[in-house]
C-alpha cells in the first residue's frame, strides 16, 4: 500500500512540475513574441497581456504548492533554533495548523469568488470565461491546505520519538 501511495505520489509531483514548465515556457514564448511584434510591426496580440497575467497566477500558485510539498515555504523561524527537538515539533504543529486555518480561509474565500465570477459569466478575454483562470486560487490553497493538515500527524510523531 506504502507503494502504491509513493507512486501516486511521484506522478503528482511529476504532474505538477510539467505544468509549471509548460506555463513557464509559454510565458517566456508569448512575451517574447509580444516584444517582437511591439517592436518590429507596431502591434501585438490583443490577448497576449491578460494570458500572461493568469499564467504568472498560475506558476504562482504552483511554485506555492511545491514549496508546501518540499516544506519550503516562508516561515518565520525565530524560535526554532533555541528550542529543543520536542519543542520544535510542537512548533511545527502550530505553524501548521494555522497555515492550514489561513490557506482553507483563502481557499473557502476564492472559491466564492470563482463562483461568482461563473454566475455572472464574466470573460476574462474573447470568448474565455474568467472563472476559468481563476480556477487555480481555490485549488491551490486548497492543496496547501491538505499538505499542511497532513503534516500535523508526521510532527506529532517527531516530537513522540524525540521524547
Amino acid at each position: 500500500m506504502t507503494k502504491l501511495l509513493q507512486t501516486i505520489r511521484q506522478i503528482i509531483h511529476r504532474f505538477e512540475e510539467l505544468l509549471t514548465a509548460i506555463l513557464l515556457g509559454g510565458m517566456i514564448l508569448l512575451a517574447g513574441s509580444q516584444i517582437v511584434l511591439r517592436n518590429l510591426f507596431d502591434s501585438g496580440l490583443i490577448w497576449a497581456d491578460p494570458s500572461l497575467r493568469i499564467m504568472v497566477l498560475w506558476v504562482a500558485l504552483l511554485g506555492a504548492i511545491a514549496a508546501t510539498r518540499e516544506n519550503r515555504h516562508i516561515r518565520i523561524d525565530l524560535l526554532s533554533h533555541v528550542l529543543p527537538k520536542h519543542g520544535q515539533s510542537l512548533l511545527s504543529v502550530v505553524h501548521d495548523l494555522f497555515s492550514a486555518l489561513v490557506c482553507g480561509l483563502i481557499a473557502w474565500h476564492s472559491a466564492r469568488f470563482v463562483y461568482f465570477e461563473w454566475q455572472d459569466g464574466t470573460q476574462l478575454f474573447s470568448i474565455l470565461p474568467a472563472w476559468i483562470g481563476e480556477i487555480i486560487i481555490p485549488i491551490g490553497f486548497a492543496i496547501m491546505t491538505i499538505r499542511f493538515i497532513v503534516n500535523i500527524p508526521l510532527h506529532l510523531m517527531e516530537r513522540e520519538t524525540a521524547s
